[in-house]
């Protein structure tokens, strides 16, 4: 499977998150509204790198649970390292 070799686009993985997170946590709704619009956290949203994005919706999302919530989070701490 060479798809699962390349890194997804942030847009990819927070329409992903929208589809699984139905009640949204307040603080982290931003973050993923910010992350829908960029590719890598190489780019920016505003005044915010595309890491500081990820970084802040990983601190606001700690109340998304469950299997890809996992899988997810750990896709987008590989992103920021």
């Amino acid at each position: 499977m060479g798809d699962d070799m390349r890194a997804r686009a942030l847009h990819e993985i927070a329409a992903e998150i929208r589809n699984d997170w139905k009640n949204v946590h307040f603080a982290a709704a931003p973050y993923l509204e910010a992350m829908g619009t960029l590719r890598t956290v190489d780019e920016s949203f505003g005044y915010d790198s595309g890491k500081s994005i990820v970084l802040y919706f990983l601190s606001n999302a700690r109340g998304y649970r469950g299997e890809t919530a996992k899988r997810v989070k750990a896709e987008l701490k590989a992103m920021v390292k």
